[in-house]
C-alpha cells in the first residue's frame, strides 16, 4: 500500500528546510506520495499551523511538528 506524506511549510523556515531534506532522503528509500503545502497560500492553513510548522502528516494523521526527526517519520511510513 502506498502512503501519502504531507508537509505543511512556509518560505524562509529553516526547520521546514531540514524537514524537507529528511523527507527527500526517505523518498529515496520508501515508496510514498509526497505533497507539500505552503501555509501562507491559504488563510485556514496559516491559522491552523502558523506556530507549528513544519508539520508532517502520513495518510492524514499528524506525525510530528516543529522539530522533525527521521526516526519518527520513518516509523510512520513503515507502520
Amino acid at each position: 500500500m502506498n502512503k501519502t506524506l504531507t508537509l505543511y511549510t512556509r518560505n524562509k523556515c529553516p526547520l521546514c528546510d531540514k524537514a524537507k531534506q529528511i523527507i527527500m532522503e526517505l523518498k529515496e528509500e520508501f515508496n510514498f506520495q509526497y505533497i507539500e503545502y505552503d501555509i501562507d497560500d491559504r488563510d485556514e492553513l496559516t491559522e491552523r499551523y502558523g506556530l507549528m510548522i513544519p508539520v508532517v502528516h502520513v495518510d492524514g494523521e499528524e506525525i510530528q511538528y516543529g522539530q522533525v526527526d527521521r526516526f519518527t517519520v520513518e516509523e510512520a511510513l513503515v507502520k
